[in-house]
């Protein structure tokens, strides 16, 4: 879909008189030639169609359903370019029109029946001269030698002064004279937390400004109210926290999780409430289709903590259940778990038991001889360990076949030149070393350190040497300290 994007658009407010059950929301949009007009709203980070109807003999499009439309910015769309301006719906005010231009819907609008649509057009007219007043000011500072005119400067300041603050004092009207309505919530919500001042050297100000931030950003948004789902801004903030402001590691991906899910979640709300859901729903999803390595431990902290615990109850029994069955496989290889230990045995028949196996670092390799992508990668895999295996490196190669197949691991580990590894089956699978280390596909390589900690894992052969080196570098600074 095209945008047309309203200026100011976090901005947009609804209607808060007492409406009847359903909504009938009548629009006029003069210049405009279609005979067709769409309803969308805004729902996270995409739009939805609900609603269409047709020009009638005055010009008027009525928007009329029999059960009431959820809170929140709604978007009139306009084909059949799709280009749309957006108004807001309260559940208490559901009955209202729209007259506007199709040059500019945002400005100059008649609005009859809802007093909230009628502060939003006129905040929106008043930012806009507020906007065309602050480029002047602009416009005559850098005619008089701009920030080189120190009186000219200062001349700008009072004067953006007063504009900011004729704009505080507009918006504290609403904030005070309609507490509760949809124009207060997206202002207060838009409003950025003041950060306190802070004593230390510049990096540790810094440091200190973030941790404050992170656990004030959402001071001024009430997080369990529903409407905030269904906005054009509130998507953009979550992420902004969640890839911004929060280190991309899956600790602190967690803690900020948890952090925002607690805020959101409603008791009282049917679900957790509107926004509870979507959130969940979407960062589940987000970390389970990641492809990044260690992101998984995001996917199995929220199926554990969350859908394992009743917290995602519109879920389907059979989906719930492949989901906590999955996180559950999963989660003991984790990076920073310690390895499951597993006895397998030599072409000899001689027992092998990963935790008795002592070296700096274990690579745990599995691989299977039918595995085109194992095939492919053997060459890389060995020159890897001819590279490392001076370095404290010690290969671990596991063949998956089993029973009466095993006899072709060996002919497979000449043929592809692992002589150097220890080479390791199982021929009964009495390890259950696939089930612990969740092999669903081959090959699979894990790096254990000394103490057999999971430290990397699902990487490419071609990146194992890069990987590698970035571990023996961290594990030499680490020792220094």
């Amino acid at each position: 879909m095209r945008i047309f994007l309203t200026l100011f658009v976090s901005f947009l407010f609804v209607f808060s008189a007492k409406a009847a059950d359903g909504y009938n929301i009548k629009i006029k949009i003069d210049g405009f030639e279609k005979d067709t007009l769409f309803l969308g709203y805004h729902y996270g980070n995409k739009q939805f169609l609900i609603d269409t109807t047709f020009r009638n003999d005055e010009g008027w499009f009525t928007f009329a359903g029999e059960e009431p439309l959820k809170g929140g910015m709604y978007l009139v769309v306009m084909p059949p370019d799709n280009e749309f301006f957006e108004i807001l719906v309260d559940k208490d005010n559901q009955n209202f029109e729209v007259e506007t231009k199709v040059e500019d819907p945002t400005i100059g609008a008649k609005v009859k029946n809802s007093v909230d649509n009628h502060l939003f057009f006129d905040y929106m007219g008043f930012i806009g001269s507020m906007r065309e007043k602050a480029g002047k000011l602009k416009d005559e500072l850098n005619k008089a030698g701009g920030e080189q005119n120190p009186e000219a400067v200062k001349k700008y300041e009072e004067a953006m002064e007063k504009l900011t603050n004729q704009v505080k004092s507009k918006q504290d009207k609403i904030f005070n004279e309609r507490s509760n309505s949809m124009p207060a919530l997206i202002l207060k919500s838009n409003e950025q937390p003041q950060l306190p001042d802070f004593e230390g050297s510049e990096e540790d100000v810094q440091i200190k400004k973030w941790r404050w931030m992170l656990e004030h950003y959402f001071d001024n948004m009430n997080m369990q109210d529903d409407r905030l789902v269904r906005t054009s801004f509130f998507f953009q903030k979550i992420e902004y926290y969640m890839e911004k402001l929060t280190v991309q590691h899956p600790d602190s991906l967690i803690k900020s999780l948890d952090f925002i899910l607690n805020k959101m979640k409603n008791e009282s709300a049917e679900e957790g409430g509107d926004n509870f859901k979507y959130y969940l729903v979407h960062f589940f999803n987000k970390y389970a289709k990641s492809k990044i390595v260690g992101m998984d431990a995001v996917y199995v902290h929220l199926a554990l903590n969350y859908y394992n615990k009743g917290l995602a109850p519109w879920t389907p029994d059979t989906t719930l259940q492949k989901i906590v069955r999955n996180a559950k496989d999963a989660e003991p290889t984790l990076i920073g778990k310690i390895a499951p230990n597993i006895t397998l045995q030599d072409k000899a028949g001689k027992k092998w038991t990963l935790h008795d196996i002592e070296s700096p670092f274990t690579i745990v390799y599995i691989w299977d001889p039918d595995c085109g992508h194992c095939k492919k990668a053997a060459p890389d895999v060995v020159k890897f360990y001819n590279e490392y295996k001076d370095k404290g490196v010690k290969m671990v190669s596991i063949c998956s076949k089993f029973t009466d197949e095993v006899p072709q691991c060996w002919e497979t580990v000449e043929e592809r030149k692992f002589m150097d590894f220890l080479n390791l089956v199982d021929p009964y699978h009495r390890s259950k070393y696939k089930t612990k280390y969740n092999v669903k596909s081959t090959p699979q390589t894990f790096i254990l350190d000394k103490d057999k900690t999971i430290i990397m894992k699902k990487i490419g052969a071609d990146q194992m040497g890069e990987v590698m080196d970035q571990i023996i570098k961290d594990e030499q600074k680490n020792s220094r300290q």
